[in-house]
């Protein structure tokens, strides 16, 4: 009895160890989290300051626009006891619970079977004096929303900064032209250390140059220069050069020279104290990094890596964001990642700066433009009709250019912009920024003026056959389909039988038509081994596991994230083709990156559909609509619309548990002829029981030029004569439970 008594007593003291030693390691987490945001060590977070997170004034407890050390932790604890307390509950009141509380079994709580006198309020949300269960289910779920409950199953592996009120800023993604990326940067003279002069122009490397802003005294500044110092090696062997500039107007120039001898650091050194370099750059913080090619086009902007932020610190990066885009330029190919925020010490710069208007040419402005936001699909052999290599081409087709332009047809992107969101929630948003658009307009109608070639930007370098580099695998149709010349045709379904042996996680596709001038969209399923495959017109209204549709005919996903192809499996392919006057034949390929390990996280497409629509002769502006509501918490990834020739827009809305709607995506101007995709920038949360709701319009009236048949009442069906209406929602889950808990 002695010595199991000695044991339990020995177990409860490991035990008040443990719970010790985490203790201290969270108060030193908070106290560095604290210094990183006090930039002048004064011990209390203020002015400027506070506005370098926008959760910072939830903290402040007295509203006397100022934190000090106490204040905050006192917040942030009361923050952390809120979320223990609402995961408690949730956990408890499980219906089983209820029934057991619900002691008179009416299938309500009263305050005497509920005496928690804070829950009961909490849960009694139409203050009727009572709780169902189904009122403490959903009142539940807001609170989730809302921070108060995590789903660990499903929770999203980042999650942005401004829904995080523990101090941690991460970077985020950015739309690379609304922050100057494709913009020639001009050779901007600066000073010295030393008092002497330096340009960005001699500072350039054969192939490029990065610039990396710098403070002495910022903390991320000096947890990032060892990986400075590793650039430093790395850029001299592709012939990217490195400036270093020390961004704060008021830092003293011994301090920057300090700083860069502590850290060993060997690049050429400027001093940007009167803020013209930051000014042109649109600069934010002390630790953006901006890459520019040999022709000074900047290529990417923003942070170095994610290994430091504010308030939190990996062991190793996860993603090299200026590594990646120098990979990216050195091979002629945009990055993936072409901007993102910086998290750093904010400098005090104003919001814009007065620029003399410069008349645009071609070769230094216009160029540029196009190369960001249109030669990818016009230019020889690509997707385009025609070609703007060149100034010629651009000429040739210049009246085009702007009646595309004017008309928001070109480039491809029709969401409209959601309420309350300062910059586009849209990873892949390929609408032309203000600027670009008033610019290209303005140089359209003026003389078109070509410029001095030596401000010409490095041509576009396209990859051959395949778009995502040499596939893995690639799986073909044994036959070619005949295409007739004219009318219409029937869905093809081709399907081909893998041999994998075992299962493959495919991390990027490509499909690829040999005439993909006569295709309009595939659908591609997955069948597993021995499962019987059916084809037909609802192919793909429950989902996808890839698709070719205007404007999306491949797709890489994120590092951690693939598709799972069984072993054995069989592929099927739905292919709407729409002869184009000659008849051709057409064989269909699809590209496949494997993954080397499994991924963490598995992404699924689920298509709502509504399979009784009925649109009236006439009409144009019927709509119809289809709701269904999530039983598990869903990260979502992307949506896609999916109507035929009579479609005019699309939207889908939430509904969350605690009954609050907003809209998600909004396409007021729906395109048969561009079916995008639209891919979250950080995946959007939506808690179990939201309620997504998807509205379609049609235009069924004369009045519609591409309506085959105003007299008809248009259903459900294959061709594009009849309609479809199906909203696709990308997410993902975890792999295994044990992701699921990180």
């Amino acid at each position: 009895m002695k010595k199991a008594l000695s044991i339990l007593l020995g177990s409860a003291a490991l035990a008040g160890s443990v719970v010790a030693l985490r203790a201290q390691s969270q108060q030193a987490e908070f106290d560095e989290k604290f210094k990183a945001f006090d930039q002048n060590s004064d011990g209390i977070i203020s002015g400027e300051e506070m506005s370098a997170a926008n959760y910072l004034p939830r903290l402040d407890l007295n509203k006397d626009g100022k934190l000090t050390r106490e204040e905050a932790l006192e917040a942030v604890q009361k923050m952390r006891k809120l979320a223990g307390n609402v995961s408690a509950a949730a956990d408890a009141l499980s219906e089983g619970v209820f029934r057991r509380m619900d002691k008179n079994s009416d299938g309500k709580l009263t305050p005497d079977e509920l005496p928690n006198k804070k829950w009961f309020n909490n849960l009694d949300t139409n203050k009727d004096g009572s709780v169902t269960l189904d009122e403490a289910e959903k009142a539940i779920a807001s609170l989730r929303k809302n921070g108060g409950i995590g789903s660990p199953a499903t929770q999203s592996p980042v999650k942005p900064a401004s829904e995080d009120p523990s101090f941690k800023e991460a970077p985020e993604f950015l739309k690379g032209s609304d922050h100057g990326v494709g913009r020639m940067v001009a050779d901007t003279a600066l000073k010295t250390l030393k008092g002497g002069e330096i340009k960005l122009s001699s500072a350039m490397g054969k192939n490029g140059l990065v610039i990396v802003l710098f403070s002495a005294s910022c903390p991320i500044s000096g947890k990032l220069a060892p990986e400075i110092a590793r650039l430093e090696q790395d850029m001299k062997e592709l012939g990217v050069g490195i400036l270093l500039v020390n961004a704060p107007p008021g830092q003293k120039a011994e301090e920057a020279a300090r700083f860069i001898a502590e850290h060993k650091l060997v690049s050429p050194v400027a001093s940007d104290a009167a803020a013209t370099l930051s000014q042109q750059l649109a600069a934010t913080t002390t630790t953006e990094v901006f890459l520019l090619d040999a022709a000074r086009t900047l290529v990417y902007r923003g942070a170095l890596n994610d290994q430091y932020g504010l308030g939190y610190t990996k062991d190793k990066p996860q993603h090299h964001y200026l590594r990646d885009a120098v990979a990216s330029m050195m091979k002629g190919e945009p990055p993936e990642v072409v901007a993102t925020s910086a998290p750093g010490c904010a400098l005090d710069l104003p919001k814009e700066k007065a620029v003399a208007a410069t008349a645009a040419t071609y070769h230094r402005d216009i160029a540029r433009i196009l190369q960001a936001n249109c030669v990818e699909c016009h230019h020889k052999g690509g997707v385009g009709p025609f070609a703007l290599d060149t100034y010629e081409d651009v000429i040739e087709h210049a009246g085009m250019i702007r009646k595309q332009v004017e008309r928001g047809a070109m480039p491809p992107w029709f969401a409209a912009p959601l309420e309350g969101l300062s910059h586009s929630p849209w990873l892949n948003d390929r609408s032309l920024s203000g600027r670009d658009r008033a610019e290209l307009l303005a140089w359209l109608n003026s003389d078109r003026a070509k410029g001095d070639l030596a401000d010409a930007p490095r041509p576009r370098v396209f990859p051959g056959e395949w778009s995502i580099g040499k596939p893995d695998a690639i799986i073909a149709a044994a036959r070619p389909v005949s295409v007739k010349a004219e009318g219409t045709m029937p869905y093809q379904h081709v399907t081909v039988t893998t041999d994998f042996p075992e299962d493959r996680w495919v991390r990027g596709y490509e499909i690829l038509p040999s005439a993909r001038e006569v295709v309009h969209h595939v659908i591609v399923s997955v069948h597993e081994k021995g499962s019987k495959v059916r084809g037909g017109g609802d192919e793909g209204s429950q989902g996808y596991w890839a698709a070719y549709v205007p404007g999306n005919t491949s797709q890489v996903y994120p590092e951690g994230f693939a598709r799972k192809l069984p072993a054995g499996a069989t592929v099927s392919f739905q292919i709407h083709y729409t002869p184009n006057g000659k008849a051709v034949e057409d064989t269909m390929r699809m590209g496949l990156l494997f993954s080397k390990t499994p991924p963490k996280y598995v992404i699924h497409t689920t298509g709502l559909a509504n399979h009784r629509i009925s649109i009236p002769p006439g009409k144009a502006d019927h709509v119809e609509v289809a709701q269904r509501t999530l039983p598990v918490d869903v990260n979502v990834m992307a949506w896609m619309a999916h109507m035929h020739v009579r479609g005019k827009a699309f939207k889908f809305e939430v509904t969350l548990p605690g009954g609050k709607t907003e809209t998600l995506l909004d396409i007021p101007k729906y395109d048969f002829n561009w079916q995008l995709r639209y891919d979250y920038a950080m995946p959007r949360f939506l808690p179990r029981g939201s309620t997504i709701k998807i509205t379609a319009i049609y235009d069924n009236s004369s009045a519609n030029p591409a309506n085959p048949d105003p007299a008809k009442t248009v259903r459900w069906g294959q061709q594009t004569f009849d309609e479809m209406m199906i909203g696709y929602m990308e997410h993902y889950t975890p792999l295994t439970p044990e992701v699921a808990t990180k």
